[in-house]
């Protein structure tokens, strides 16, 4: 569905690290362990960034809103909290009509909407699309999906020419992404580049049950992107999601780390099933100005 016009938020320009993560899915441990690690790494809420989908598939909508909400820090609008927040009747996730993701997130919205008070609904309204900042001399929009689609399917796998419309929609050099669950930094033919930190409330159908989140860091003459996997108690998600009765297949896929069905994922991806992801660090060198960039 496409991205109903929303107040953009700009931070400026961020100096130190900064924290990355999509996705947290109503999974209140995952986001309880990363604030967690946040604070052992000494980055406050102001310089952490979250794609959307605070709600989603686990047991505990209400409790990780509340808990986002206390940690303050920055939220993108995601398709979840667009269609919660406009009190829709389903998830606005691009799912395929009758797939076996649109059957399943018939119970989950249910319950999620069944949870969240009208203090969340107005919380979730209110949130941003995008998200901008400065940093190192590049600049960087948060989207949940695509400029042009909150729910907008972008993967490693995906044509530079997509990633370049996104691109000069926003006038940046980089563009900072979630919705499709999987981390990966793509560096384009143009230099500038696509990242997608991953996601919190999920496993990255990798055959772990590790979820992902980055941190991105002024480094000489670029930016270095770290992308790094989280350890959490999946253990206590999956008990919250028995106690509310909520579809077994995305409580096996915080254990088996694999993912229910692959309906939304490209031939690619597809082929990386339950192989474990690991990453180097990437130190991005920010692209040449180009001719008639948009300021």
């Amino acid at each position: 569905m496409a991205a109903t016009q929303r107040p953009a938020l700009d931070l400026g320009r961020l100096d130190g690290p900064v924290l990355l993560f999509g996705g947290p899915y109503s999974n209140l441990h995952s986001t309880r362990a990363l604030r967690a690690e946040t604070d052992r790494l000494g980055i406050p809420a102001g310089r952490v960034i979250c794609t959307g989908d605070v709600v989603a598939y686990c047991g505990d909508p209400d409790g990780t809103l509340d808990e986002i909400i206390d940690w303050g820090c920055h939220v993108v609008m995601g398709n979840c909290e667009e269609a919660l927040g406009e009190g829709g009747d389903d998830c606005r996730c691009g799912f395929e009509k009758g797939s076996q993701c649109d059957l399943l997130s018939v119970r989950w919205f249910a319950h999620a909407s069944s949870r969240v008070t009208p203090a969340h609904k107005a919380w979730m309204a209110g949130l941003p699309h995008p998200i901008t900042f400065e940093m190192g001399g590049a600049k960087f929009a948060v989207v949940h999906g695509h400029s042009r689609d909150i729910s907008e399917w972008v993967f490693a796998s995906t044509p530079e020419a997509e990633k370049r419309v996104a691109l000069d929609d926003l006038g940046v050099d980089g563009v900072i992404a979630g919705h499709s669950g999987l981390p990966f930094t793509n560096v384009l033919s143009d230099g500038r580049l696509w990242h997608n930190p991953g996601v919190i409330g999920v496993p990255a159908n990798d055959g772990t049950p590790r979820v992902w989140y980055s941190v991105l860091e002024p480094a000489p003459g670029g930016i270095t992107i770290r992308h790094l996997a989280l350890e959490y108690d999946y253990e206590g998600a999956r008990a919250g999601m028995a106690r509310e009765a909520l579809p077994d297949a995305y409580r096996q896929a915080l254990k088996d780390g694999l993912w229910p069905n692959l309906d939304v994922l490209p031939t690619a991806e597809a082929a990386l099933t339950g192989q474990a992801l690991a990453f180097d660090p990437v130190t991005w060198i920010l692209p040449e100005p180009r001719v008639g960039k948009v300021a």
